[in-house]
């Protein structure tokens, strides 16, 4: 056993570790270095409360083998799934640790000696704030991040769901978690426990249902940062400094990263939480609209266009994810640039579903950091460009949120693709994207649809290259 003392300078030691990794993932160059320092400071921060513990009893054998169990089933998962489904992953692990924080709380209230916590109905005041809190949001992660592993997985329709009274509904059960937890204190009633746990179940299925699949990234990181607040308040409750670091940091983050996706989308944070991306008139007849003459191309259309380019700017999106098309993409690109023809990728912050989507597919396939620019750094380059190749991207290129005020992505900064000189979209069809609104990009004069799978028209592009 080592001492409190020990313990905590290597609590801290962890929490350094952490802020480095947290330093190292803000940029592709250092995302392998800021893995390294996470995964370092996780094992010395697991290796400290293991030695921590005075007596080890049988039961510890069962933890070890558990952690093993767990450990290996992790291992396996994150070396079978493919990048494209990296956001389900993330999903289906957030709700995870939102029902980690659940067992723990209920742990620590129904035998509240083995934490040091008082006696049953006997509970430090402080103690049962902090697992009341932890145990609600520790619910409200899991189940909304079940609802969204559904969703980004297509199990469940990505579209928003509403129905009357919902918001006032949702208002309801968020009062009536906070006046249960406060009758919760007062009486330390079991009753009360597992009513505030079954409320925050449902509301936070309530809270996500409503959000459709355009609002996804800021769902992911705004779940990323619910399920740190949930470990935060169970590392107090069971003064883990490591955990209150480690839940403070992934907490604080996520909601930084949330309103960093809001800002990019020109959205109010409470608005995408508490109502549907997309929910509106206009989506649900966007099937009834009148149908407007577009130009359709092929692959050899496509590769003459770009022999003809000087220069060239790739805007991907989750078409590219779902067709795994990245690694025929990148073959495109070096085909071009063969041919002296200058090549970027021009990447919209909330691309795919989750923060960050693009870039990872990107960097699977080895394409070069300096060649992948963000919204802000080109957008101003197009009206100089040759040619857009967009590769499955949609509501992030739909020129309607700069000139329709009643469309719901309005506002929202988008990639100024319509000013390229000829633009070239790979969709499977001109079904509309998650937002559930047409996009005016297809009808342009200077627009040549691609109509096939994305991976398929960009092999046969190469082909024709």
């Amino acid at each position: 056993m080592i001492s409190p003392n020990i313990s905590a300078i290597f609590y801290l030691i962890s929490g350094v570790l952490f802020i480095l990794a947290l330093r190292g993932l803000s940029s592709p160059e250092t995302s392998r270095q800021g893995n390294f320092f996470g995964i370092i400071g996780m094992v010395i921060a697991i290796t400290a409360t293991f030695l921590s513990i005075g007596n080890f009893s049988s039961g510890f054998v069962y933890v070890l083998i558990f952690l093993l169990i767990g450990g290996l089933i992790g291992a396996f998962i994150a070396y079978k799934i493919p990048m494209t489904a990296m956001p389900e992953l993330v999903a289906g692990f957030h709700s995870l640790v939102g029902l980690a924080a659940v067992f723990v709380a209920i742990a620590a209230f129904l035998n509240p000696d083995a934490f040091n916590l008082g006696t049953p109905g006997n509970i430090k005041l402080g103690s049962l704030i902090e697992m009341s809190i932890g145990a609600a949001v520790g619910a409200i992660t899991f189940s909304g991040s079940v609802i969204a592993f559904l969703k980004l997985q297509g199990i469940m329709s990505g579209s928003p769901i509403t129905f009357k009274g919902q918001h006032p509904l949702n208002a309801l059960l968020l009062t009536s978690i906070i006046v249960i937890t406060y009758l919760l204190c007062s009486t330390q009633s079991s009753d009360l426990f597992w009513i505030l746990i079954a409320i925050s179940f449902l509301i936070g299925f309530l809270l996500i249902i409503p959000i459709g699949g355009a609002d996804m990234p800021v769902v992911i990181s705004m779940l990323n940062s619910y399920s740190g607040w949930a470990a935060a308040g169970i590392g107090f409750t069971l003064e883990n400094t490591a955990l209150i670091i480690t839940g403070a940091l992934v907490g604080s983050s996520g909601a930084i990263l949330s309103y960093i996706m809001c800002k990019g989308m020109n959205r109010s944070f409470f608005n995408v939480i508490l109502g549907g991306f997309g929910a509106t008139e206009q989506s649900a007849s966007a099937g009834n609209k009148e149908q407007k003459p577009v130009k359709s191309g092929n692959a050899e259309d496509a590769a003459f266009l770009m022999k003809n380019a000087s220069s060239v700017i790739i805007v991907p999106g989750y078409g590219m994810a779902v067709a795994q098309a990245q690694h025929a993409l990148r073959e495109m690109v070096d085909t071009l640039k063969k041919n002296d023809i200058k090549v970027s990728y021009a990447i919209h912050p909330v691309a795919g579903r989750m923060p960050g989507h693009m870039n990872v597919l990107l960097a699977e396939a080895n394409v070069p950091y300096d060649e992948v620019f963000e919204l802000e750094e080109i957008n101003n380059d197009f009206a100089n460009a040759d040619v857009a190749f967009v590769i499955g991207a949609n509501d992030v290129t739909n020129p309607v949120a700069k000139t329709d005020p009643q469309s719901p992505i309005y506002g929202m900064p988008v990639l100024d693709v319509e000013k390229c000189k000829s633009v070239l979209f790979v969709k499977r069809s001109l079904s509309p994207g998650y937002a559930g609104i047409d996009n005016d990009l297809f009808y342009r004069e200077n627009t040549l649809m691609l109509f096939a799978d994305a991976k398929k028209m960009t092999e046969d592009i190469t082909k024709n290259l």
